[in-house]
């Protein structure tokens, strides 16, 4: 029974969405019959074309090479001599593993799909042009013949899928397998416990070439999406409960650039780069230097660069120490009224900075030089001899660059 859609008639199986029959149930089974006396041939043409034909293969084929491969190819052969007159699949249990063994077997040697799918291609061609000559010679006819071609079609398209299904799994557990060894690895590095030896063999164990220069980024677990497949080779990335962590290669201005593109609106903070033992003090830096600077949550925002804050970092790590560095040092203008007290301190950063120059101090502070002059003139009765003392001098700066002041003086 069939069904009549427009011009084109559909069959019941087909309407019912049961699969297609093949194309060897149509042919005759005495034909296999009538071709097996060609397999032996037919696996040495086989087995001298493609090697001539398909680049990646053209090797001696001897060996254990040669023995694998005249046992894959009889071994297809064979099977799809079983097919004609029937409605088995194209592929034995037995047969699709070992079509499954050649697609991973590429992946483990380093060749891509593509030398392996054109080895089947023209072992089809080599099959069909041998078995159709045969065929005629047998007097079995061109429907025989047309019938055959599809047939062999149909048989290489499912080795093709077979393989290439294999292929991209054994790629996926090998790659899944490196990202957990270099995850550990980076685990490893951030602990900052094990010796150079270890890493590096580690490193081996995980398939990663140690870079000269590394930098440890950080930044907020849900502004990490997409980051792996945008930082350059070499790079490993791992996620933790509120944030990840990224090991990337320091290769000199143009890789800081390109880090600073992919990391723009990411609210990460990029820890000064260096070799492999200093990665924990990387990461804790950067942590450090984010901690220190307003936050950083613009889509364009940069990341925050350890290595140009470290100041600010050092600073941070005795907030109490510093504290009571400012309130010693500063003390000369506790007593000030608050607007005077912050026109004298920033000009006294300013002096410190500039190394008592007046013409920068005053571009610096947007006042008049003679202004400048007044105020460090103020500044000298203030603190006397003690702006003499290089010592003093940069315990003075420390204190004002902590941003902490001390209170007025209470009467």
């Amino acid at each position: 029974m069939s069904q009549q859609i427009g011009a084109v008639q559909v069959g019941s199986d087909e309407v019912a969405g049961n699969p297609p029959e093949p194309p060897w149930l149509a042919l005759p089974p005495e034909v296999s019959d009538r071709l097996r006396p060609l397999t032996g041939d037919l696996v040495e043409a086989i087995i001298q074309t493609v090697p001539q034909l398909v680049p990646a293969y053209a090797r001696p084929i001897e060996g254990g090479f040669g023995h694998a491969l005249r046992i894959g190819v009889a071994v297809a052969l064979e099977r799809f001599l079983e097919l004609p007159g029937t409605s088995l699949p194209a592929l034995s249990d037995q047969s699709r593993q070992l079509v499954a063994s050649l697609g991973r077997g590429e992946f483990r040697q380093g060749r891509s799909m593509d030398s392996l799918l054109g080895a089947y291609r023209m072992g089809a061609r080599v099959t069909f042009r041998e078995m159709s000559r045969r065929s005629m010679e047998e007097g079995m006819g061109s429907a025989v013949v047309v019938d055959l071609g599809e047939s062999i079609m149909a048989y290489i398209d499912e080795l093709s899928a077979v393989s290439a299904e294999a292929y991209a799994f054994e790629q996926s557990e090998r790659a899944g397998a490196v990202d957990r060894r270099r995850a550990e690895l980076l685990e490893l590095l951030l602990l900052g416990q094990a010796d150079e030896t270890a890493l590096r063999q580690a490193a081996s164990l995980a398939d990663w070439t140690v870079p000269a220069q590394l930098a440890v980024v950080t930044l907020p677990l849900e502004r990490a999406q997409g980051l792996r497949q945008r930082l350059a080779p070499g790079a490993i990335v791992i996620e933790r409960e509120t944030d990840a962590v990224a090991l990337v290669p320091e290769r000199g201005p143009a890789s800081r650039a390109d880090l600073q593109r992919v990391l723009a609106g990411r609210s990460a903070s990029v820890g000064p780069a260096g070799g492999l033992g200093q990665v924990a003090e990387s990461l804790r830096l950067a942590v450090l230097a984010a901690s220190m600077l307003p936050s950083r949550e613009g889509d364009d925002d940069p990341p925050v660069w350890a290595d140009e804050h470290l100041t600010e970092v050092v600073l941070a790590a005795e907030p109490s120490a510093v504290g009571e560095l400012a309130r010693r040092r500063l003390a000369p203008l506790a007593g000030l009224p608050d607007g005077q007290r912050e026109k004298l301190e920033e000009t006294l950063l300013a002096w410190l900075r500039h190394w008592g120059q007046r013409a920068p101090i005053a571009d610096e502070l947007g006042i008049h030089a003679q202004t400048v002059g007044y105020r460090v003139l103020r500044l000298r009765e203030l603190f006397g001899e003690d702006l003499k003392d290089p010592k003093v001098r940069f315990e003075l700066e420390i204190a004002l660059r902590s941003g902490r002041r001390v209170p007025a003086r209470v009467s």
